[in-house]
């Protein structure tokens, strides 16, 4: 098995920690990636696999597949053991509703967020754009921590058991907190909830290689 991905890749990311977690051994493929311009050139592979040209692409045996929740729903297909969705459809719809919330909602605000960790831009006007732009993004994950507060109530994990649910959830969260994002200091149960996902030892594989890689690429953070 071969995981294309990147080092700064979140929902790459989300893939090796599914992959860790159901102890797959995978050949991880690193594609070429810099603050200033991206995933270029393009790697060959992705780009013929992906009509996007985007990582993560997952190769086992003569099947290729993209995105990060089409490869999960395979892996867990493929190898079920041990479980990383509910038994029942309906647990299993709530399941796939959190990680489409963290990847297609919360991450739409975490997104504004991302050009902290870049070089700065010449033009000031187009810097300041930016810069107002993540305020309002901010505004819009710290709406999304009190509603995700309330979904998760009292649980230790949003589907009552560890799912991709909260895989997918932490990623995002985590590229706010990447980012100097909005504290959740605010929110006991998703801070709690937060460092129980960041102490198991797959996700916190990931967490310190992501550091590294911003060590590497990554610009000091501005505001």
């Amino acid at each position: 098995m071969r995981l294309y991905s990147g080092p700064l890749s979140l929902f790459s990311r989300k893939v090796e920690i599914a992959l860790y977690e159901k102890n797959i051994g995978f050949e991880r493929i690193e594609v070429a990636f810099t603050q200033d311009e991206g995933y270029r050139p393009k790697h060959p592979a992705v780009a013929a696999a992906n009509p996007k040209g985007q990582v993560p692409v997952l190769v086992d045996g003569d099947l290729t597949i993209f995105d990060s929740t089409v490869i999960l729903e395979y892996l867990e297909d493929a190898y079920p053991a041990p479980p990383l969705y509910p038994a029942d459809p309906g647990g299993k719809a709530r399941c796939r509703l959190v990680e489409l919330n963290a990847d297609e909602i919360l991450f739409a605000d975490v997104r504004r967020l991302l050009y902290r960790t870049e070089p700065p831009l010449a033009d000031a006007g187009r810097q300041k754009a930016r810069q107002e732009e993540g305020q309002r993004g901010e505004k819009g994950i710290l709406s999304h921590y009190n509603r995700l507060e309330e979904q998760l109530g009292t649980r230790d994990y949003f589907c009552g058991v560890f799912t991709v649910a909260d895989i997918g959830m932490f990623m995002t969260i985590h590229y706010a907190v990447r980012t100097n994002g909005p504290r959740l200091d605010a929110f006991p149960g998703l801070a709690a909830w937060y460092r129980r996902i960041a102490a198991r030892q797959s996700v916190a594989r990931v967490v310190e290689e992501i550091a590294e890689a911003d060590r590497k690429l990554s610009s000091p953070l501005s505001p």
